[in-house]
């Protein structure tokens, strides 16, 4: 990343001359060229970009005009990129390139990561397994705690903020958008910039002493993980409120609700959620690494849990003693395809043959369930893959009862495949047992 520090100019109001604020596919930004506008968010605008030489795929994020007149917004851009850039993690956006566009708008060059973020999985799936929720849980306290080592607060920890991708058929989680970050440790010459009294950061999510306008230290970012958390294992926040002033009462003085009232929470995961949305900082976990380790541990205790029920998908690809070995291979290469898609959606896979594969994932023991709508197209996906060879394929989706051990699938009559996968004609097919807890369609 260059040395140079964006400048504020005087954009003015916008004549018929001037850049327009969304720059359109083909524009020139450093030495990126943009190809496509993919979000606007309330500090910039994000683009897909390319190296103009190296044909190197980035992200591009402008901020707004509007801001950009705004000195403080300028040096809160800059810093964000010299705050990603200090902690320097494989799980958090990478950040190659800062400069200006010519009308005097500051931008900088990031990795781009295809694929979508965990409010959205959320939004597609409603609650997950805490041993689901840890998958994603794992990689994103390993970048925050970096980011804490570094001298950095997120601030604005929140399920939209972490980013889930692929890459070399491998589900990736990035930590993302430190632009209210605050730097304990701030760079000797460089001043603050908030000061006490102005609240930043998302209301659903903000600590109470975030609310006050109180100095933060990394345990706000621990009171977020808590609202993570608990949106994870129920699938709702802790609190909800039209008004922002009355959820901000809410989280300085009502007593977080317990996971258990919104959803089968066991005592020990509970007690870890509560823990981190302790009103007083002081109260809660230390720091990021306790917090993993005694959700970890809560998490060993349920060993002994009753059989909890899963939705698996099974498929079989068309070989045999006559399939040549050219044939095999294509059919291996669509395999390590599907097995990363089914892994991208949240599937453990217990079993994993030459030609063939089983994917299972815990669901909410309700009926019907959009948990099955959802396997459907995991199962559509699953031959497009196989591509032209996909009439030939089987691919069952099964609902039944399975039990875990140290977070995986262990025993149980969902792990019984030669019990419900018999007699199947090529395409996709719902068991009895699926197709019974599916959504009425229409």
């Amino acid at each position: 990343m260059g040395d140079e520090t964006p400048r504020t100019v005087n954009l003015g109001a916008p004549g018929p001359d001037d850049p327009v604020e969304v720059l359109p596919p083909g524009s020139v930004v450093g030495a990126f060229k943009i190809t496509a506008n993919l979000a606007a968010g309330g500090g910039g605008r994000v683009y897909a970009a390319e190296h103009r030489v190296l044909s190197r795929r980035a992200a591009v994020k402008v901020l707004h005009r509007h801001l950009a007149v705004q000195p403080e917004m300028v040096e809160r851009f800059v810093r964000e990129a010299k705050a990603v850039n200090r902690i320097a993690h494989p799980n958090i956006v990478d950040i190659y390139e800062l400069g200006v566009l010519d009308d005097g708008r500051p931008y900088y060059v990031m990795e781009l990561i295809d694929g979508s973020d965990l409010a959205t999985e959320i939004r597609r799936r409603g609650r997950v397994s805490p041993h689901d929720a840890l998958t994603w849980l794992t990689p994103l306290c390993d970048a925050l705690h970096a980011a804490h080592q570094a001298g950095v607060v997120h601030r604005d920890l929140k399920a939209s903020n972490v980013l889930i991708g692929t890459r070399d058929g491998r589900q990736v989680i990035k930590l993302h958008d430190f632009g209210i970050a605050k730097l304990i440790d701030p760079v000797a010459g460089e001043a603050p910039l908030t000061t006490l009294g102005r609240r930043l950061g998302t209301p659903y999510a903000m600590a109470p002493e975030q609310i006050r306008g109180e100095a933060v230290d990394h345990r706000a970012d621990i009171y977020a993980m808590g609202v993570l958390v608990f949106q994870l294992l129920t699938g709702t926040y802790p609190f909800v409120a039209e008004d922002p002033t009355e959820l901000e009462a809410m989280h300085l003085t009502q007593p977080p609700p317990r996971p258990s009232s919104r959803a089968p929470v066991a005592p020990a995961l509970e007690a870890v959620v509560l823990r981190c949305l302790a009103k007083r900082a002081a109260d809660r976990f230390p720091d990021v690494p306790s917090l993993l380790s005694a959700y970890r541990t809560a998490l060993s205790d349920e060993v002994g849990a009753g059989p909890t029920l899963g939705l698996a998908i099974h498929v079989e690809a068309p070989l045999d003693a006559d399939t040549s070995p050219e044939a095999a291979d294509l059919v291996g290469d669509a395999l390590d395809r599907i097995e990363s898609l089914l892994a991208a959606a949240g599937y453990t896979l217990p079993l994993q043959l030459a030609g063939a594969l089983l994917a299972v994932r815990t669901i909410p023991d309700v009926s019907p369930s959009p948990d099955v709508g959802a396997a459907l197209g995991d199962a559509d996906a699953v031959l497009r893959i196989a591509g032209e060879d996909a009439p030939r394929w089987t691919v069952v989706v099964h609902v039944d009862r399975f039990q875990l051990r140290a977070g995986k699938p262990f025993s149980g009559p969902l792990l019984q495949i030669s019990s419900w996968v018999t007699g199947v004609s090529p395409g996709v097919t719902l068991t009895q047992a699926a197709r019974g807890r599916l959504a009425p369609t229409g």
